[in-house]
């Protein structure tokens, strides 16, 4: 199962990489001499555009064969049977297990896939 971002998040990383974008180009090529903000304007755009992209190729969790992942370059997995404790603090989910703790952004998921997500968490019957 897949839980995807907010189309809304999405939408925002999207509009800001083409306003840094623009915002490059016209310093890059309408100046004699570009400053060096014009290009990390540039790297900035494409930064946006890339957490774009990849978030709605990858999606923000995946629930595969037991275990949760974080879809991130560096992103962690857990086993769904090693954890041990579920708190849910602002708004957000820690699940813990003896090693690890894994943070999930609820204000950055799909109303939809909040709802799956909810239900997969509620099957572990913890506190």
């Amino acid at each position: 199962m897949k839980i995807r971002y907010k189309k809304k998040y999405l939408s925002f990383s999207l509009i800001f990489g083409i306003l840094w974008l623009i915002i490059s180009l016209l310093g890059i090529f309408t100046k004699e001499n570009p400053y060096w903000t014009d290009y990390a304007f540039l790297i900035i755009s494409f930064l946006y555009l890339g957490t774009y992209f990849y978030g709605k190729r990858n999606k923000y969790l995946t629930l595969e064969n037991g275990q949760i992942f974080v879809n991130k370059p560096f992103g962690k997995k857990i086993n769904l049977n090693d954890i041990k404790q579920i708190k849910n603090f602002a708004g957000d989910y820690i699940l813990k297990t003896d090693k690890t703790e894994l943070k999930i952004n609820t204000q950055i998921i799909d109303e939809k896939s909040l709802v799956e997500l909810n239900n997969e968490l509620e099957k572990l019957e913890l506190k």
